[in-house]
């Protein structure tokens, strides 16, 4: 790729045009214009003028869409990379690095605990060093998982190692897909988009700007995913729950060598080792938590988490709040929205929109109720909704779950003991996986209400006022943070808006801890904590590259 270099002027003010040229140029049309090619180069040509480059022949490779609907405007951002004299570089062409494993022995192997991003793009990782990955993963192929997660709504029957927690692609294969994060810094972003590319997703997220796959087409890529890891030698074991570490005293420090497993269904105990794990077990496996508090509880901390409600609009309603009165004829699709605010300290913020989708059902236990979001590829439902959440820090956990933490050896767990509370509440003021709803006005006037509107979350729903038994200091911020939300998005208010409680897995309680730089777990050598249940990513993408990172270092030591 030609570099751009500064232009050259001549005496009479004119410039020289370089003969080749690369330049990324953004410009904004209406949505209806989006598809105007005349148009797009009309303004491509007025951009590059004003970079003083002039006129001439070029071709266009889009980059990126955006959606600005600020300021009561409706425009699209359109970026492209625009070729000057040259032609574009293969577009879409990707060469993956992996190699076959087939071979490796136990000093090349690495065993996986979780089939999730951080599980599965780790495992890719290695598989570009020809190290072979042994993925352990407690719940069910995808095929399986979706009629175990079907019985959750029709029986209301919770398996509780096959779920919408559990399972081959973890937490977010069915749980929409959002690709978008703000994890920059963790790695190439473009990098873990292409991968999802080349295993099936549509291109169309190399594009937008908040991509997602839908949880209709995220199965297929992620047994796409798992076929091309068992090509090249790799091994996945599912239904297999991880019960134990297998350490050994190196130099006086504990260091794994492997892991006991369990299976669910034979009830068989095994054992897989190899030169390191890499632990990716996901926010939801409070077992894992207990495992290593009684191992080793240093090697965990308290962290920030949070908990709150999920809130579901027609999607009608959503659609004309963010295009400004415009809705479906705005032709973009079903409308996003983030909202983020303080009340006495504490943030009070969306989590997860799901435009166009349904409100799920994620309990990963039979006495216990979370509730979650989801959409499919075409977001087309007819409602919107997103988990409304308040920051919960150490210090606000009460105190009886601190005492309850320090009377079970490990204080770090209290978090993990009150979240645990919360769901345990909404159960019992459920109907088993019916959950406990309001209308929003009623949750703010402090009383139940009388009926519930039409809702996607099929278990069904229990009329509950859910300021009676949901921590105080949970529901009054969430008080405050609606009416500060509804200036901003004035009508989020409303009588059509439902409340659907909890919402309480936005991230885990517990941070297992690391160094910085090679990955490995402060208090266990060979233990590589990563992804959501590690305490250091929230989300698909950096999942995905929290393992790719903790793999790379890995590779580095087995090399």
């Amino acid at each position: 790729m030609v570099s751009i270099r500064p232009l050259d002027y001549s005496t009479t003010g004119e410039f020289i045009i370089l003969s080749l040229m690369i330049k990324e140029i953004t410009i904004t049309v209406e949505a209806r214009d989006e598809k105007n090619s005349a148009l797009r180069d009309n303004l491509i040509r007025k951009e590059l003028k004003k970079n003083h480059i002039k006129d001439s022949q070029f071709e266009t490779v889009f980059v990126k869409k955006s959606i600005d609907a600020r300021h009561g405007q409706l425009k699209l951002h359109l970026r492209y990379k625009v070729y000057i004299g040259e032609k574009p570089d293969s577009a879409g062409e990707w060469n993956p690095l992996w190699k076959s494993c087939a071979g490796a022995g136990p000093e090349r192997t690495v065993i996986i605990v979780g089939a999730g991003p951080a599980g599965l793009f780790g495992a890719l990782k290695l598989l570009e060093s020809g190290i072979k990955p042994v993925i352990i993963e407690r719940g069910t192929q995808t095929s399986q998982r979706r009629k175990d997660i079907a019985l959750i709504s029709t029986r209301g029957q919770v398996n509780g190692d096959s779920n919408y927690c559990f399972g081959e692609g973890g937490a977010g294969t069915f749980s929409d897909g959002k690709l978008y994060t703000r994890s920059n810094k963790r790695g190439d972003i473009g990098s873990i988009l292409r991968i999802f590319n080349y295993f099936g997703a549509d291109e169309k997220i190399l594009t937008d700007a908040h991509p997602h796959i839908g949880t209709d087409r995220l199965p297929q890529v992620i047994n796409a995913m798992r076929d091309k890891i068992i090509e090249l030698g790799g091994e996945f074991h599912f239904n297999e729950r991880v019960t134990a570490l297998v350490t050994e005293s190196k130099d006086g420090k504990l260091c794994v060598k492997g892991v006991e497993t369990q299976n669910v269904e034979s009830g068989e105990k095994g054992c897989f080792y190899g030169k390191a794990v890499l632990l990716a077990t996901g926010h939801s496996a409070t077992d894992i938590y207990k495992m290593l508090a009684k191992l080793a509880p240093d090697s965990l901390e308290a962290k920030t988490f949070a908990a709150g409600v999920r809130v579901e609009h027609p999607r009608s309603l959503i659609d004309s709040i963010q295009y400004h009165g415009r809705g479906a004829e705005a032709g973009l699709g079903a409308a996003e929205y983030r909202v983020t605010t303080q009340v006495d300290g504490r943030g009070v913020y969306s989590f997860c929109m799901c435009p166009g989708g349904f409100v799920v059902p994620s309990s990963s236990g039979p006495d216990e109720i979370v509730v979650n979001g989801m959409s499919a590829a075409a977001r087309n439902s007819k409602w919107s909704n997103a988990a409304i959440v308040v920051e919960i820090r150490p210090e606000d956990i009460p105190e009886s779950f601190k005492a309850a933490a320090e009377k079970a050896g490990c204080p770090q767990l209290a978090g993990l003991f009150f979240r645990r509370e919360i769901e345990k509440l909404a159960f019992e003021n459920g109907n088993g996986q019916a959950a406990p709803a309001q209308r929003l006005t009623d949750f703010l006037a402090g009383r139940k209400s009388a009926d519930l509107p039409a809702s996607s979350y099929t278990p069904g729903l229990v009329s509950s006022e859910l300021g009676s038994w949901l921590p105080s200091h949970i529901s009054e911020r969430l008080k405050k943070g609606f009416k500060q939300i509804d200036q901003s998005m004035h009508g989020f208010i409303s009588d059509e808006a439902l409340m659907i409680a909890p919402e309480t897995r936005t991230s885990t309680p517990v941070r297992i801890l690391r160094d910085k730089e090679t990955y490995e777990c402060n208090a266990i050598g060979g233990l590589y904590p990563a992804g959501e249940g590690s305490g250091y990513s929230g989300g698909i993408v950096s999942s995905a590259m929290d393992g790719e990172n903790a793999c790379a270092r890995i590779a580095e030591i087995i090399k």
